[in-house]
């Protein structure tokens, strides 16, 4: 199986959080204050980056076309002045008829009752009634452009109720899955140790108390091994 593909099916049928997935990248990944607009949700695919300009929308919804099924799409904006990017309508479309997975806005969304209403899995920074324009604007800025695609095309990005994260293309591999299964069973023991031990948070979070005490039932004990490099950082061997 595709390491991608697998990634993907981990994160869902464990229901990996942002916060979770955010660790496993050394506390970084995410897309600074973009939050559901209709919260209880949790999607994950692969992004495809688009991108608008300049109080128009005009280049997006050309864009909106090559959209493939199971995509998260994620639209960054360049000088839009807290415009909303759309609405319901390419909402809908995205969503319903492109099968996106997911869409996330680096800017405002409009139509929020409509929006929640259908409960679409929209991430946006805000929301507003005031659209961008339907005509030819100048683009979004080809250099900034490349440097995106470069961060975040090829990707994984994780959404639910804490936010938007992206598993770069680059730390899709065997790493980076292990990484997510031992996110899993530190957060199973961590929890074992508050609720069944009543141990302070110190003990558990700082200073791993469960590592030099023998405590812990057969099943964690049998996942410690694992456990010996915290996750703090993203880089293998720091």
């Amino acid at each position: 199986m595709d390491i991608t593909i697998e990634i993907i099916e981990f994160i869902r049928a464990n229901r990996v959080s942002t916060t979770e997935v955010a660790d496993a990248l050394g506390k970084s990944g995410v897309l600074a204050d973009i939050l559901p607009i209709t919260p209880g949700k949790l999607h994950v695919g692969r992004v495809r980056a688009l991108f608008t300009a300049n109080d128009s929308n005009y280049d997006l919804h050309e864009q909106c076309k090559h959209v493939e099924k199971g995509e998260v799409v994620i639209v960054f904006t360049h000088a839009c002045n807290e415009r909303a990017i759309f609405g319901d309508l390419v909402a809908r479309f995205l969503t319903l008829y492109k099968g996106a997975e997911a869409v996330v806005v680096d800017g405002k969304v409009r139509d929020v009752s409509r929006l929640r209403r259908e409960t679409y899995p929209i991430w946006a920074k805000g929301v507003t009634p005031l659209g961008c324009f339907n005509v030819s604007a100048e683009p979004f800025p080809p250099e900034k452009v490349a440097a995106i695609r470069k961060q975040v095309d090829g990707g994984i990005a994780v959404c639910d109720d804490g936010g938007v994260v992206v598993i770069p293309r680059d730390q899709l591999n065997e790493s980076m899955l292990a990484r997510l299964h031992q996110i899993e069973d530190q957060e199973d023991i961590w929890y074992y140790c508050l609720n069944a031990l009543k141990w302070d948070t110190k003990k558990i979070v700082c200073d791993k108390g469960y590592l030099a005490e023998d405590i812990l039932p057969q099943v964690f004990i049998e996942k410690l091994a694992k456990m010996k490099k915290p996750l703090d950082s993203k880089k293998e061997g720091e």
